[in-house]
């Protein structure tokens, strides 16, 4: 739990400006201008708030990545050697305990990223921070607005995460089999390589559930004057 909280808020947190800029090109669909470049959107922030824009809502981000992230390394970890038996290389029960780890983890991670996201489209006359996005939100749409997007975030990362286990395993054994001198199981370079491959194949296959989940979470007409 500790090493997957840590895991999850570095992550997220180091990454936080390219999720800003995602998020941003991922709302504009319900704008009347569909479709804008990553350099349009990256200008237009930078135009509106500054650098400072590239990192609203990273607060929100950290308060839900960290007790999520142990949530789900945890109930992976436990399924993974429920599921695999005696066998480590079941590519079925990796990607059974993503499911299974994602939709513990999603549940504690889907209202701080609905409170995220819109922290990322809003200007500072919007929401003046975390705790005034949540009690407004709470006051004017009730606590289903924070689940709003719930079940297409995990119609989304259920996949997403069998997908990712399933081939990060995959990976890791194979990086094994080719070199097996300088790739054990602890190295750096193995998780690096086989994360990075786990995690660009999962993303393609599930990106437009993702763009369905920002539209869910952000559904405010309003945020079109960024563009």
């Amino acid at each position: 739990m500790i090493a997957g909280s840590i895991a999850g808020m570095v992550e997220h947190m180091a990454m936080f400006p390219v999720d800003t800029i995602k998020t941003h090109m991922q709302a504009i669909g319900s704008c009347p201008i569909k479709s804008v470049s990553i350099s349009h959107a990256f200008r237009s922030i930078i135009k509106t708030e500054g650098t400072a824009g590239l990192y609203r809502g990273i607060a929100a981000m950290g308060l839900g990545a960290g007790p999520a992230h142990a949530v789900y390394f945890s109930v992976y970890e436990t399924c993974k050697k429920r599921f695999s038996g005696n066998n480590p290389n079941n590519s079925l029960a990796h990607a059974a305990s993503g499911v299974c780890a994602t939709v513990a983890s999603d549940a504690v991670f889907t209202p701080m990223d609905m409170v995220k996201q819109r922290l990322q489209l809003g200007n500072n006359t919007v929401y003046r921070g975390v705790w005034d996005c949540v009690k407004r939100v709470f006051r004017e749409e009730g606590i289903g607005a924070f689940y709003a997007s719930y079940r297409t975030t995990v119609l989304m990362n259920a996949p997403f995460t069998a997908v990712h286990f399933a081939t990060y395993e995959a990976a890791k054994k194979g990086l094994a089999e080719i070199s097996p001198d300088s790739a054990n199981d602890e190295s750096l370079i193995v998780h690096a390589t086989a994360g990075a491959v786990a995690g660009a194949l999962a993303a393609v296959i599930t990106t437009p559930l993702d763009v369905v989940k920002t539209q869910l979470q952000c559904q405010v007409s309003y945020l079109c004057y960024w563009f």
